[in-house]
């Protein structure tokens, strides 16, 4: 259940980026949580590995290169799924990146505060 529920806030978090940063596309519901999917599954897969070879890089910037990983992974996630899911280039990847990690946080954190109550 706490899958499904991670799967859809992500979605939802999607969708609301889409909105928020120029240059970031997602056709409807559907597609976002078909990118989700794929977002973590790459994230999953291709992302750590990355992460894990890039450690001594990521502190030396303090984890800021892991922004740009995730950026990496948004703009591999828009060319498996495109014209669906379409992210214009490394900065639209970069900032949506960035807001969706906020707003995935936000909605989880208010997802556990009701699954509290």
């Amino acid at each position: 259940m706490r899958l499904l529920l991670n799967w859809l806030l992500s979605a939802i978090s999607l969708l609301i980026v889409s909105h928020v940063v120029p240059g970031f596309h997602v056709r409807g519901f559907m597609a976002a949580l078909i990118a989700a999917v794929v977002i973590g599954l790459v994230n999953a897969t291709l992302g750590l590995f990355l992460k894990i070879i890039t450690f001594p890089l990521s502190i030396l910037t303090l984890g800021i290169f892991w922004l740009v990983i995730n950026a990496l992974m948004l703009m591999f996630a828009s060319a498996l799924l495109k014209p669906d899911f379409v992210v214009g280039g490394f900065w639209p990847a970069f900032w949506g990146a960035i807001v969706l990690a906020l707003i995935n946080m936000v909605l989880k954190a208010l997802a556990r505060d009701a699954e509290r109550e």
